[in-house]
């Protein structure tokens, strides 16, 4: 299976939604590594708390819930409404770029709300 997003997407999230089977979810997990896997199903985690299995659009590629176990409701962070550049109608062309400007400081704000 391909993977949905690559290197360098830009992507809309937001702090404030509840994540939902089959949605894209921010997460950080154990090792302190902030991913975007897509949310599965809920599950348990060890502690007895509620979370999420977390995995991969590309399981041939990559590290999620297989390998990590369960993420717990406080490690998701936020989901994703939508990727920014390049344009999903637009995937697979060449184009400019944002300016890196523009990028820092969209992450950047996005990272101190929420302390990632």
């Amino acid at each position: 299976m391909e993977p949905t997003l690559h290197a360098g997407d830009a992507l809309l999230v937001s702090y404030w939604r509840t994540p939902s089977p089959g949605s894209l979810v921010v997460a950080r997990f154990p090792d302190g590594a902030v991913v975007v896997k897509r949310a599965v199903e809920r599950r348990t985690t060890r502690t007895g708390g509620r979370g999420w299995w977390l995995l991969s659009d590309n399981p041939a590629a990559g590290v999620d819930s297989r390998h990590r176990g369960v993420i717990a409701d406080a490690d998701v962070r936020a989901v994703v409404l939508g990727r920014l550049w390049p344009h999903p109608a637009s995937a697979g062309k060449t184009g400019r770029r944002p300016r890196r400007s523009w990028r820092r400081l969209l992450v950047s704000a996005m990272s101190r709300r929420r302390g990632l």
